[in-house]
């Protein structure tokens, strides 16, 4: 049988269980956005991450990559990755995937999209 102390502490640190992964806080370029080709795309999370199992990936409207560089952390910021753009993107629409680790091993994934104007 449970004590009433331990069932307590435990729905008291389930929300924080909950909030473990690291979730997508920021993206440049916006999602939905329509940008002039930007010269990087950076993505902030709301947990520090394992960068060498995250990343983000551009991907044209024909789903292939559009970007060939590697996204990499951000100088002192162990929660933003920044891709580098090196050549200018094509007018037309993106898709970012992202995958990352936590520090605290959790994995998550998403996409967002945007537009680069003519």
């Amino acid at each position: 049988m449970f004590k009433p102390a331990f069932i307590a502490a435990t729905l008291a640190l389930a929300p924080q269980w909950a909030w473990a992964h690291a979730h997508l806080q920021r993206a440049t370029p916006a999602d939905k956005a329509e940008v002039a080709a930007p010269s990087s795309v950076t993505a902030s999370f709301s947990e520090a991450l394992e960068p060498a199992f995250s990343s983000l990936t551009v991907l044209d409207a024909a789903g292939k990559p559009a970007v060939a560089a590697k996204s990499a952390p951000a100088p002192g910021d162990g929660k933003t990755l920044v891709l580098p753009v090196a050549q200018p993107l094509a007018a037309g629409a993106y898709t970012v995937k992202w995958q990352v680790l936590s520090k605290d091993g959790h994995k998550t994934n998403g996409a967002w999209t945007f537009t680069v104007k003519p």
